[in-house]
């Protein structure tokens, strides 16, 4: 998942501390549109050709993930697996819930074993803030039940992580870190996305559609700040198998998060509701203590300077 988004900007981040870094890509076509995988991934060759191997594969087939792992392996021993490939979307994955099952439970079973038959000793892996569904009492705790998914994108997600605790039985040596991430936005996200799309609506000019009345909340958080807890995951998580909360610990609700893009694009929004779609939550608000105190790490980035960013990253394309 190195070329999509989050996995961009993981990358770019490892590449530029020193590390030599393999990207397993399948260059699928959707959820995030392979133009913009083709982009991210000729920005980060033209950056750092010489340290960079981006293969081809899907996580699912493990007879050609283990042939990419051998073939990192012959350029030196693997430090770290850091697994960000998987199918989003809350709305897609009721049209293909077998998909999702195969691509992020079997993907991630077949990542996790492939680095533990190799002996690699730290493997972390995105999982989302999804699996909370609407029944956890916010704000949302790693050790509070997850057990009532409202899709089959967040029942694949907890799969994932049940798939991950069971092969961690038997290798209790292995750093296996699962990371919960809250509605990550940023430049090069998603272009469906609520904030990406609509800052582009802004800057057109065009009528947003919103969800519900408004009342919705999001625990959005910049793509810095999780690149940041990553890093810090690679360095300080512990043996075994262990969940983080990645969020911002601030949510908003939608209706003001529209009166905030129109603050960062210096325009006045025009919006229309629409019902909520089958899946979405109520609500998503991250409880972070975990990983203040595992990891040393707390979100940086304020609301209205992240917004920023997207707006400049938006205009800059045109």
């Amino acid at each position: 998942g190195g070329v999509g988004f989050i996995g961009y900007h993981v990358t770019r981040a490892l590449l530029a501390g020193g590390a030599k870094v393999t990207v397993i890509d399948d260059f699928c076509a959707a959820p995030y549109p392979l133009e913009e995988k083709k982009r991210n991934e000729a920005d980060l060759q033209k950056e750092f050709d010489e340290k960079l191997t981006i293969e081809t594969a899907s996580v699912d087939d493990r007879p050609k993930i283990a042939a990419c792992f051998a073939r990192a392996e012959a350029q030196g021993k693997i430090s770290g697996v850091v697994h960000l490939a998987g199918l989003a979307g809350v709305r897609p994955s009721f049209n293909d819930p077998a998909r999702y099952a195969r691509v992020n439970m079997e993907g991630t079973s077949v990542m996790l074993e492939e680095s533990r038959v190799r002996g690699v000793d730290r493997f972390l892996f995105a999982s989302s803030s999804s699996v909370y569904g609407n029944s956890t009492p916010l704000p949302a705790h790693e050790d509070a039940p997850a057990v009532d998914p409202e899709s089959p994108y967040a029942a694949s997600k907890r799969g994932a992580e049940l798939i991950a605790l069971a092969i961690a039985r038997r290798a209790p040596e292995m750093k296996i870190t699962g990371m919960r991430f809250f509605t990550v936005y940023g430049p090069r996200q998603r272009p469906e996305m609520a904030i990406s799309s609509f800052t582009r609506a802004a800057f057109a000019k065009q009528k947003i559609t919103m969800f519900g009345d408004g009342s919705m909340s999001r625990d959005f958080t910049h793509v810095d700040d999780i690149v940041r807890g990553i890093t810090l995951a690679t360095e300080h998580a512990p043996k075994g198998f262990r969940i983080y909360n990645f969020g911002s610990g601030a949510p908003i609700r939608l209706d003001d998060l529209v009166r905030a893009i129109g603050i960062a694009t210096k325009t006045t929004l025009e919006v229309e509701q629409a019902p909520v779609p089958l899946g979405d939550v109520d609500a998503t608000f991250a409880d972070i203590t975990r990983a203040k105190e595992d990891l040393g790490w707390a979100p940086q980035i304020k609301l209205a300077h992240g917004l920023a960013t997207v707006a400049d990253w938006v205009r800059s394309r045109g």
